[in-house]
């Protein structure tokens, strides 16, 4: 089992937002729902890709020429990728003189992201802190993950999921036996307004949250709160109807923020919230005052 491999498009060290204490943060590719305000829109495939930087291209056209699969094109000044052509032999990358070109994703191991991992161990220990498996959504390599996870709780390190829940019941329910901190995505409460924003209907979610609070595992909601998606008073209302009939009780707001519109020009993809503002916690006082007076457990 060691040598089956996961495609990782990061491992972040020293993270304190991800879990308690010092955790390292492992982000998996590939992520069923298509949200419109995914901060990370390079983790929603599930193979490699290439980003380009337009900021650093000469327009030597080396990459062009190096591609023996005419996969690459400079049209209207930009350097675009056809995916169904591209192959993955990366040769463009290599002929790139200015590094414009990136590979986002790796294909890792077991022992390879264990090594990585267990190089922290003692700031795990110092901090109670531990590893976070994230995304993308790390349930689309729930093989690997799951294996990871045995690995992490042989060595003693506290475990945590970033996580959608959007999987079979029956994946999700062997999947958390391994895990000691869920820190559960909810984008919205409204089946039919997740599905326009997400791309998925949120059922399945929902089943898998429940099952979660059932089993009794420290779980945490997080909701990213959105303008025009989820931002309103009274889309704060119909959280807490939704959270209460499960039996939720903490959650952690998110708010809006454009940390990953860079992403989308590397990715010469469209980004429908490019100029949308930013929200800020001031901003959501309104907001959180509503869950706290439900009864939870509501902070930034």
């Amino acid at each position: 089992m060691e040598n089956i491999k996961a495609c990782i498009f990061n491992i972040q060290k020293y993270s304190i937002h991800d879990g308690p204490g010092i955790r390292t943060v492992v982000f998996f590719k590939s992520c069923p729902l298509k949200c419109l305000w995914c901060s990370n829109p390079e983790s929603q495939n599930s193979i490699q890709q290439i980003t380009w930087d337009k900021s650093k291209c000469l327009k030597c056209l080396r990459c062009v020429h190096n591609c023996e699969h005419n996969a690459i094109s400079l049209n209207n000044n930009l350097i675009e990728i056809d995916s169904r052509k591209c192959v993955s032999c990366f040769r463009c990358v290599k002929s790139c003189p200015k590094k414009s070109l990136i590979i986002e994703g790796k294909y890792l191991t077991l022992s390879e992201v264990m090594e990585d991992i267990i190089k922290d161990n003692v700031f795990y220990q110092e901090s109670n802190g531990g590893v976070t498996l994230s995304g993308g959504e790390v349930l689309e390599q729930y093989e690997f993950a799951t294996e990871l996870l045995k690995l992490l709780k042989e060595n003693n390190i506290h475990t945590a999921i970033e996580t959608t829940g959007y999987t079979s019941n029956e994946i999700f329910s062997d999947f958390i036996k391994s895990v000691d901190l869920l820190l559960f995505d909810v984008k919205h409460y409204d089946r039919e307004k997740h599905f326009k924003t997400t791309n998925v209907y949120n059922d399945v979610i929902i089943e898998n949250l429940r099952i979660a609070v059932e089993k009794d595992k420290d779980v945490i909601i997080r909701i990213p709160v959105i303008p025009t998606i989820n931002s309103s008073l009274e889309d704060a209302k119909g959280f807490c109807t939704l959270l209460k009939s499960i039996g939720a009780t903490k959650i952690n707001l998110l708010p809006f923020h454009q940390f990953g519109q860079k992403k989308y020009e590397l990715l010469n993809k469209y980004y429908s919230f490019k100029n949308i503002e930013q929200l800020h916690e001031e901003d959501l006082l309104e907001y959180q005052k509503i869950f706290i007076e439900n009864g939870f457990n509501c902070y930034f």
